[in-house]
Formats: structure tokens, C-alpha cells, sequence
């Protein structure tokens, strides 16, 4: 499993160690599958994200991704910050704020959601957007309480 809150800041390296092309600013989250589909990376202080694709980076060590094919994408999804985001549930009910998130970096599949209420399962998941990330409400289908 990967944190989202450990690859935030990676530096990204160009592939066959020519030297570092950015680092990883955020990451974009595609729902349903619930997959990381890209890596936002930063060049310079002043430069918006460059999307690179998650298929196309590959761990380089502990500490930093590697470049495995040049190319940017032709057409990126809408970039919603999955850390930070204001938890609803589908009932309109505030299930806390995400603190960081799980996923797998070998199939990109988000694994869980960390949130300041408790963990949030794949499977709970709906939707995210620029509002909030929105969940399936546990207690309306099994009358308890709670995340």
C-alpha cells in the first residue's frame, strides 16, 4: 500500500537517471473504478501540474518515481484534490474531512480512504467533485450510527 500523503513531494526522474523532471504535487482520482490515474507533477515554484500517467511512472527506490515513457496525455479528467475534501454522505449528512488515502501502486486501486471520522472502504464510495468527496450512508442501510 502507498499513502497519497508519502508520494506528494516526490521527485520525479527522467528515465535511464538523467536527472530529475519535476515533483509529484498531487494526484488525480478517477471514481468508479477508484483508481489513481495520474500524478500532477510540479516543475518549478511557479508551474501548474503536468499530468503525467500513473501507468507511465514506476517507484524508483523508496524516495522518488521514475519517468517510464515520455508523452503527455491527450485529454486529462477533471482534477477534484481527494486530500482535504469535506466528507458527505449520500443523505447530505458531514462525515468529516480526508486526511489521506491508501492505494495499491501496482494497480492503482484506491484501497481506503482515511478520513477524521474513521476509514471509508472502497466500496462506500460515490463520488468526488470540487464540493466533496460523497459516500453510500452505512447507518440508512443498516440503522446504525456513524461513518
Amino acid at each position: 500500500m502507498m499513502l497519497f500523503s508519502r508520494v506528494r513531494g516526490l521527485p520525479v526522474l527522467a528515465p535511464g537517471g538523467a536527472g530529475r523532471v519535476g515533483v509529484v504535487r498531487a494526484l488525480t482520482v478517477d471514481g468508479a473504478p477508484w483508481r489513481v490515474t495520474y500524478a500532477l507533477m510540479a516543475r518549478g515554484r511557479l508551474r501548474r501540474g503536468v499530468p503525467v500517467a500513473w501507468d507511465a511512472l514506476r517507484a524508483a527506490g523508496p524516495g522518488a518515481l521514475v519517468v517510464l515513457r515520455a508523452g503527455g496525455p491527450d485529454e486529462v479528467p477533471a482534477h477534484h484534490e481527494l486530500v482535504g475534501s469535506r466528507v458527505l454522505t449520500e443523505c447530505g449528512e458531514e462525515g468529516g474531512t480526508v486526511l489521506d488515502a491508501a492505494f495499491d501502486p501496482v494497480t492503482a486501486r484506491i484501497e481506503a480512504v482515511l478520513t477524521t471520522l474513521g476509514e471509508v472502504p472502497p466500496g462506500r464510495l460515490m463520488g468526488l467533485g470540487d464540493h466533496a468527496l460523497v459516500i453510500r450512508d452505512r447507518h440508512a442501510r443498516h440503522g446504525g450510527r456513524g461513518l
